[in-house]
């Protein structure tokens, strides 16, 4: 004959708890605000990043020709400064709106701002 084993109320209090530790934990790491906007930025060797786009970053990315310097500053993304040789990732200026880009190709370094449409729905932008 099997023995009941009798659930206890601290056993319940247990496994709620287990619950909502997990349920606030995976709503916390996937959940994104709304009207989010980042800056996507990818090096050589499948370096990747991702910052909001109201965060204040320097970053150094590591290609080919040596190190590219991108900076976050005021919503706004941009080179600050590259090894190539023409320069041209510097000249294109400040990446502010969803779907800007710079792209420094001689040293592998690319960055993008995505974020919302007016729907609410985080933009595709596709296989990079």
């Amino acid at each position: 004959m099997k023995k009941k084993l009798p659930v206890k109320i601290l056993d319940v209090v247990i496994i709620l708890l287990a619950i909502g530790v997990t349920g606030s934990s995976a709503f916390a790491a996937y959940i994104k605000p709304q009207n989010t906007t980042q800056v996507l930025i990818q090096g050589a060797d499948d370096q990747q990043w991702i910052f909001p786009l109201d965060a204040e970053e320097t970053v150094n990315v590591k290609g080919p020709l040596g190190t590219t310097v991108v900076r976050i500053h005021d919503n706004e993304a941009w080179v600050e400064s590259s090894p190539c040789k023409n320069q041209i990732c510097v000249a294109m200026g400040h990446a502010k709106s969803k779907g800007d880009w710079v792209a420094c190709l001689p040293n592998n370094v690319f960055l993008m701002v995505e974020g919302n449409d007016e729907s609410g729905k985080i933009t595709d932008i596709g296989a990079w």
